[in-house]
């Protein structure tokens, strides 16, 4: 069974006279474990698709299917219910809680679970020493790199469990060396079996994917398996 399944999905905005057509009747399908990038420059309709993907917006016209389930049609708590239980999301800009350490940022996402405080401190601790961090949990962000903050950022969206972990031009902040190290993680991740999703509008970073899908003007132009990812 796909892990996504989109059929017909289209997003649509009314600007004064003229339709905007963000996402235009896309089909597509993703399975589990599958490592999948969406390219394409701005305005290409990449960020609309994870939008949707993620439950973050909902599709004006289509069939979005997660997991088995109809996402159609699900209130704003059913839809944050499974953003918190399918999906890690890791974006640009970290977005981690600047006051709080990198141990209370990674167990941000178990508090809406219910989670004891116990349960949630190790829970984080085990992701935080996955992605290489063991010794930085009582860290601020501000007292982090770049790479050290996205990484915090991974542990967070990994400690849920998610079935996809969506990433959002999850490199655009950072150097050259720390993109390299932080796509290699993302590697593997893959390689335990996580359904990986990337924006991105840089081709070095969807040569690590194993799928690419090309947006322009809110359609899918070209939808390839990547023959030279790694």
């Amino acid at each position: 069974m796909a892990l996504i399944e989109l059929t017909s999905v289209s997003k649509h905005y009314e600007m004064g006279q003229h339709l905007i057509k963000a996402v235009d009747n896309i089909d597509l399908s993703i399975e589990p474990n599958e490592y999948m990038v969406f390219i394409g420059s701005s305005g290409s309709g990449k960020s609309t698709i994870m939008n949707i993907i993620g439950c973050l917006d909902t599709p004006t016209h289509g069939r979005y299917v997660l997991n088995g389930r109809n996402v159609n049609g699900l209130d704003q708590n059913e839809l944050a219910d499974i953003r918190n239980q399918e999906i890690g999301f890791i974006f640009q800009s970290f977005n981690l809680l600047p006051r709080a350490t990198a141990l209370k940022n990674v167990m941000q996402p178990l508090i809406y679970r219910g989670i004891g405080l116990a349960d949630r401190r190790a829970e984080a601790e085990r992701v935080l020493e996955r992605v290489g961090l063991a010794d930085r949990g009582d860290h601020l962000p501000n007292q982090l790199s770049g790479g050290q903050c996205q990484r915090v950022a991974i542990a967070r969206a990994l400690v849920t469990n998610p079935s996809i972990l969506l990433a959002d031009e999850p490199t655009g902040n950072l150097d050259s060396q720390t993109t390299v190290e932080i796509m290699a993680l993302f590697d593997e991740l893959h390689d335990e079996g996580q359904t990986i999703i990337v924006v991105t509008h840089e081709p070095d970073i969807a040569a690590h994917s194993e799928r690419v899908a090309r947006l322009r003007d809110g359609r899918i132009v070209e939808d390839y398996a990547n023959e030279h990812n790694r």
